[in-house]
């Protein structure tokens, strides 16, 4: 069966249509039956809660929470808790979907989840946000679990949360229960190796990409949007491999070298000037940070935010390969031209799932009972994403399907395969 486009969305801004649109293009190519489809399409299990929270002036506000969970078809579910002004109910549902076909994808026994709660961390104190995270986990202390349901940092969270998330469900269950959570500090069961995964794996899946192009790295030329966790470690681990990163972009701009900037220069200075590369001198600023997106190179990195390539854009777009680092960050209309133009999608599902793989060996360890090294962390991840990225390159081929489109197919080809096992009532 050939491949369709994709029909246009009325509302660019709802994640959760944007993920039906290639969700519906990959069942009808797999042709899934129906009931299968539905079971697939809905979440089975979505939380809303209020919580109450006495701020440091001795006032009380309420907050929004939100829990989805998308899928427990291949195991536990698994996805971060973001905390942000826009999280909504169709956001968190959209990312916990994408959660269930991420680890689907990489072969890992997780279905999906995602939360949020709605609110300004940066306007908070670090008092403000513990209570916040401790009221969250005890409302969601009966969908949290080991075995049930294990949350991970996302956007506006990051270690200590998820060290209070743990602290918290732990006093609930009168026991220390590490597995309850990743991406925890190293000396509460995090795991080494888990803050540079997701970057690591954006490089094994833009080196195996560059493979099936025929581009060479040594001579290969490479844009990355985003300098943050992903953004950064992606530009850096690549660079160790011979690639010349010419463009690199943050929240202070974007940044061009056509010599190749030196990424281990560009995070030290980073790290030192309040995490901004504003001022840095080793490439110079570009006037229109978007312009980034429609450099000439070899290889674009979106690692950034959702949407960036779009349809006032993508015909500009002069890269052979998009690797994507970020979440969504071609937004459905874009995809129909991208895939005329030719050009090659390590797509997000597939390129930033080193992060959740390896969040996943840091609950085996903490199964486990024992720590592995780094070196192992890193051997058996690169494996992981190389066999991803070969099952979705070998699907594309078959079904004739661009890579994003082959990669829902392997996706959900695993779990619909699984729910027919498990069977339904």
């Amino acid at each position: 069966m050939g491949y369709i486009e994709p029909a246009p969305i009325k509302d660019k801004a709802n994640p959760f249509e944007s993920m039906m649109s290639r969700f519906n293009i990959a069942t009808e190519a797999l042709g899934l039956d129906e009931e299968v489809y539905n079971v697939l399409k809905s979440p089975s299990k979505q939380v809303s809660v209020s919580l109450p929270v006495t701020m440091d002036d001795g006032s009380i506000k309420v907050f929004e929470g939100h829990r989805v969970i998308h899928s427990n078809i291949l195991g536990p579910s698994k996805g971060g808790v973001r905390y942000a002004m826009d999280v909504n109910i169709d956001e968190v549902k959209a990312l916990a979907a994408w959660m269930t076909w991420k680890c689907a994808v990489v072969d890992i026994p997780y279905g999906g989840a995602k939360g949020g709660i709605r609110c300004n961390p940066r306007e908070m104190s670090a008092g403000e946000i513990e209570r916040l995270t401790r009221a969250y986990t005890q409302s969601m202390a009966g969908v949290f679990g080991p075995d049930r349901d294990i949350p991970a940092p996302d956007m506006g969270t990051g270690p200590r949360e998820m060290a209070w998330l743990m602290d918290e469900y732990s006093r609930s269950m009168g026991t220390t229960v590490n597995a309850v959570v990743t991406g925890k500090p190293l000396v509460l069961g995090g795991s080494l190796g888990r803050v540079e995964a997701t970057g690591r794996g954006v490089m094994v899946s833009a080196l195996a990409a560059m493979e099936k192009l025929k581009i060479n790295p040594y001579h290969a030329t490479i844009a990355v949007q985003g300098f943050g966790n992903v953004g950064s470690y992606a530009a850096l681990l690549m660079a160790e491999r011979g690639c010349t990163i010419v463009s690199v972009s943050d929240i202070s701009g974007a940044y061009y070298n056509e010599n190749g900037i030196d990424i281990k220069k560009a995070i030290g200075y980073r790290n030192n000037n309040n995490g901004t590369l504003e001022g840095f001198d080793g490439a110079e600023l570009m006037k229109d940070p978007n312009d980034l997106l429609t450099l000439d190179v070899d290889v674009l990195v979106p690692a950034a935010i959702e949407d960036v390539i779009h349809l006032g854009n993508v015909n500009d777009v002069k890269a052979k390969l998009i690797v994507e680092g970020a979440n969504g960050p071609t937004s459905a209309e874009a995809d129909a031209i991208i895939n005329e133009k030719g050009i090659m999608v390590a797509p997000d599902i597939l390129a930033n799932a080193g992060g959740v793989t390896v969040s996943y060996f840091e609950w085996v360890q903490n199964r486990l009972g024992y720590k592995w090294t780094r070196e192992r962390v890193n051997r058996r991840s690169d494996r992981i994403m190389k066999d991803a990225f070969d099952k979705v390159y070998q699907a594309s081929l078959k079904y004739k399907v661009p890579m994003r489109i082959a990669a829902y197919i392997v996706a959900i080809d695993k779990v619909a395969e699984t729910y027919k096992f498990r069977g339904g009532f």
